[in-house]
């Protein structure tokens, strides 16, 4: 079965046409969407969500882009919601969370403090609670993986993954499935088409990261296309293609994948 890993299905690009959105995403053959939160405003937003259509799981954690903005009692509420989920089939991970050294801004002293500060917070609260986690990963690998080694048992998916293989290896030692999108469908985007198609079939995992990263076939010249869940099924071809094997077994694999480093995707999938 198909799973998109990683949907900011709550994102206001999709206020007009939601329901059209969803509709299209389950003709596709998609079974499940993870939606992460971002932020504490959307904590409930994400859940209420994720509650109102067949397939919909969510994730709950403060992404580093927000962390120069957070405050302290976020991650008080934060936890707070986190333990009142435990008991909740939909809700499957902590996230998203980790580090952008990418960003303008976000590399400077004070907002790469305050990044690491609420990224360690949320992996300590991870393994307080055996929950995965889902990474944001930008420019920030090895920096990821340095906390990574100091909370043992932290698992889950790097999202949207564009390091080395050297990075890729550690990683998935760390118990990480790496998540493939819409970047990996464009020809010029050598480095991730190369891990896609040599990294061990086990460590792989679909995700769309929508609205964000369309595939090449949306995307056109001069123009910011909008990326929909459906676009899952075209990502499984494309990576079938570089791995030179059958979609079938594409699907089969990255669903295997998706349900071990997110245990309780299980509970949706019954």
């Amino acid at each position: 079965m198909l799973i998109d890993t990683h949907c900011h299905l709550d994102a206001s690009e999709f206020d007009s046409d939601r329901s059209a959105v969803i509709s299209r995403c389950a003709a596709a053959g998609v079974k499940a969407i993870v939606i992460p939160a971002v932020a504490r405003a959307n904590f409930n937003s994400v859940r209420e969500l994720a509650h109102s259509f067949d397939g919909g799981t969510y994730a709950l954690g403060i992404h580093p882009i927000y962390a120069p903005q957070a405050h302290a009692d976020d991650l008080v509420e934060l936890e707070s919601h986190i333990r009142g989920a435990l008991d909740d089939p939909r809700f499957v991970a902590v996230g998203e969370i980790g580090l952008d050294f990418f960003i303008p801004g976000l590399t400077e002293p004070w907002a790469r403090a305050r990044q690491e500060h609420f990224y360690v917070a949320q992996l300590e609260l991870a393994q307080r609670y055996a929950l995965p986690v889902l990474l944001h990963v930008r420019r920030s690998q090895d920096a990821l993986l340095k906390q990574l080694r100091r909370h043992s048992g932290v698992g889950g998916i790097a999202h949207a993954f564009n390091g080395s293989f050297q990075q890729a290896e550690q990683f998935i030692a760390q118990g990480f499935a790496l998540g493939f999108g819409g970047a990996m469908t464009f020809e010029r985007a050598l480095q991730i088409r190369r891990l896609a198609a040599r990294l061990p079939a086990e460590s792989l995992v679909l995700e769309t990261d929508a609205p964000d990263l369309a595939p090449a076939w949306r995307a056109a010249p001069g123009t910011v296309a909008r990326n929909e869940p459906a676009e899952v099924a075209g990502i499984a071809k494309e990576l079938a293609s570089l791995r030179d094997c059958s979609v079938g077994r594409i699907i089969t694999d990255t669903s295997l994948n998706a349900r071990r480093v997110l245990p309780r995707l299980a509970a949706v999938l019954a």
